[in-house]
């Protein structure tokens, strides 16, 4: 749909209010009631337009120079916040470990496999090194939020950091693990709280802030950091 030379993509759903968030696509993403009609919804959207077109800009802005980093001798990887160097090695039982405050790739894995191979290989360290991660913030934090996820998973998620399915089980991009662990605790207590609250209303954030009172400037973190968390 279109409103005010804005694009984008409507979700109607059993909500009371309706919400408008950028993507980290850049899509325009609008979720409303189901019975809202068409006309008042575009025009709440026509109210919204001069922060969209700012929030569109701003992501223009953040998103300029992203680019995929080169898996070269000495290039930097992130984990958990902190930037360790790739050094390749010979006769490595693993393609690719984090040892000595360094990462170490086979260099004949990376001959054999290429640099698809080797970013390969990245994914899976910090998929399996997620599992680990998510599964203890997540006991940590689910009392807090007087919840009990049934699964927890680590992968692919597109443009998302995490996703909530409805069966109540947390879905955890593998790239949220190059975050500080900090960003990590947002990203988990935000997706917990949609366990009890499906939309980002008021009573959403108060249950987030209640939790986390200084998560805004994790939010914060995410928007203008989050397009450097890639291979």
């Amino acid at each position: 749909m279109c409103a005010q030379d804005i694009e984008f993509t409507l979700i109607r759903s059993d909500r009371k209010t309706a919400d408008i968030v950028i993507e980290r696509s850049g899509d325009v993403i609008v979720r409303a009631p189901s019975e809202i009609d068409d006309g008042k919804l575009l025009q709440a959207v026509a109210d919204r337009a001069l922060w969209v077109h700012r929030s569109l800009a701003e992501w223009e802005s953040l998103n300029a120079s992203k680019g995929k980093r080169p898996i070269a001798q000495g290039q930097g990887f992130a984990y958990l916040g902190r930037s360790y160097r790739l050094k390749f090695v010979d006769n490595a039982k693993s393609p690719l470990v984090l040892k000595n405050g360094r990462w170490e790739i086979c260099k004949k894995f990376v001959e054999d496999a290429g640099e698809v191979g080797a970013r390969k290989a990245f994914r899976d360290f910090y998929i399996e090194k997620g599992r680990r991660v998510f599964g203890d913030r997540v006991a940590h934090f689910a009392p807090r939020v007087g919840v009990a996820p049934r699964e927890i998973a680590v992968k692919e998620l597109g443009y998302h950091w995490a996703s909530c399915g409805a069966g109540g089980t947390l879905n955890f991009h593998w790239k949220t693990l190059m975050a500080p662990q900090t960003v990590i605790d947002y990203i988990v207590v935000h997706e917990l709280c949609h366990l009890r609250h499906r939309d980002h209303s008021d009573a959403f954030w108060n249950e987030v802030d209640k939790v986390l009172p200084n998560f805004r400037e994790k939010k914060l973190w995410l928007r203008d950091q989050g397009a450097s968390l890639d291979l």
